[in-house]
């Protein structure tokens, strides 16, 4: 899994002009890249409860959540897509990692990714 993090994920970043327009290539082309990533976060997040939960959530949230997956999403426009990708991100992390905090508390790595819901 790591090997996959480390080697496998690129999410293109290009000008904003440029993936404005959906149908450009580049644009076309970034979009698939992301949702590529959210498919193996959710395939690394399946390994919670075999492989020892620090390790899943460094991999799945610190390497690949906070390093490809938030990039992109604070780069989409706010709006459908943007909702749709948080929406996704969202889904894949497992319940059992909130039950025990805090009412208004999250997890460490993912404070970004709540302060860009929270806007």
């Amino acid at each position: 899994m790591k090997k996959s993090v480390e080697e496998d994920v690129f999410i293109p970043l290009y000008p904003k002009s440029t993936v404005e327009d959906k149908s450009s290539p580049c644009s076309k082309f970034q979009e698939r890249r992301f949702w590529s990533a959210v498919k193996l976060l959710s395939n690394v997040v399946l390994w919670d409860g075999i492989v020892p939960e620090d390790k899943v959530r460094d991999l799945g949230l610190s390497k690949l959540l906070n390093r490809y997956l938030l990039l992109n999403i604070l780069n989409t426009p706010l709006g459908p897509d943007n909702i749709e990708k948080c929406n996704k991100v969202v889904a894949c992390l497992p319940e059992r990692w909130f039950q025990d905090l805090k009412s208004g508390s999250t997890l460490p790595e993912l404070r970004n990714f709540c302060q860009h819901l929270l806007q």
